[in-house]
């Protein structure tokens, strides 16, 4: 879908882009596959606030998308490319020859009116779902799982794919968009081809209200702050951050500081970690 550009009658509307409907085919949803949605606003159980700058944001139904992809050896027919408020890939409605109806995201060359099926004896083509072990070298694959039937996990938004670089033993090598090479089951499950709607990435909010829509909330810069509320507030003027390197509120470093626990178990699945 191309991006589109606004005159700019407006301050906000100078630098604003939105991706055009043009692939889409259906405004409303189905409704027996909607479920409502209740904001937490960054808030835990106890209702205290776990992730700060979340709350507001436009109401939304929740799409029941299949991750899973367990319907198998049953031909399913697309109805239609649908927006979906919640993710940044469309999602495309199918329509099962018993009669059900599901939702699964939508990759790059899905039309209305093709055939898509999942289970070991599906075919190689754009939209089927079927185990590692069965997909050819060399072939794009997302929604992929990373626990045998648990649904897909990796490679789920917008214009991701994964590449199959090799199979031995158990385990199939993948490489993820991070250029991360990666093992996972032969046994777990992907879908072939690329996630849809490319052009996400180079949209442009062009205006707060806009953020606000999605739900965040501002941010106040550090250095802004004064020393008892920030490690970076204080001083006559712009003084930048003051410290050696940039530092969280609760005097943590930022940046170049590695995250990851060194006994964590999937790390031995780990062949190439990503480049920086």
């Amino acid at each position: 879908m191309p991006v589109k550009k606004y005159k700019p009658t407006s301050p906000a509307l100078r630098f604003l882009t939105t991706v055009t409907f043009e692939d889409l085919t259906k405004e409303r949803p189905e409704k027996a596959l909607l479920l409502r949605k209740k904001t937490s606003a960054g808030r835990d159980s106890q209702g205290r606030v776990a992730m700060r700058h979340r709350g507001g944001g436009h109401r939304k139904l929740v799409r029941i998308v299949d991750f899973k992809r367990d319907k198998d050896h049953v031909p399913a027919k697309v109805a239609a490319i649908e927006y979906d408020p919640n993710r940044s890939a469309n999602i495309a409605l199918l329509h099962y020859a018993d009669g059900e109806k599901r939702y699964i995201l939508a990759p790059v060359g899905l039309q209305v009116g093709a055939r898509v099926m999942s289970g070991t004896e599906a075919e190689i083509r754009v939209g089927n779902s079927l185990p590692l072990s069965n997909v050819p070298l060399g072939s794009e694959v997302h929604n992929i799982e990373l626990e045998v039937g648990k649904g897909g996990q990796l490679c789920r938004s917008a214009g991701t794919a994964a590449q199959l670089m090799a199979k031995e033993g158990k385990f199939a090598h993948l490489r993820l968009p991070s250029s991360e090479v990666r093992m996972v089951y032969l046994a777990c499950r992907a879908t072939i081809g690329r996630v849809g709607n490319l052009d996400h990435s180079n949209i442009t909010l062009g205006k707060a209200g806009r953020v606000r829509l999605m739900g965040r909330r501002p941010r106040v810069r550090g250095v802004a702050m004064t020393p008892r509320d920030h490690p970076h507030g204080g001083g006559e003027g712009r003084s930048g951050v003051g410290r050696k390197r940039p530092m969280t509120r609760w005097g943590k470093p930022a940046t170049g500081t590695k995250t990851r626990r060194p006994t964590k178990p999937s790390g031995r699945l780990i062949v190439k970690r990503r480049s920086k």
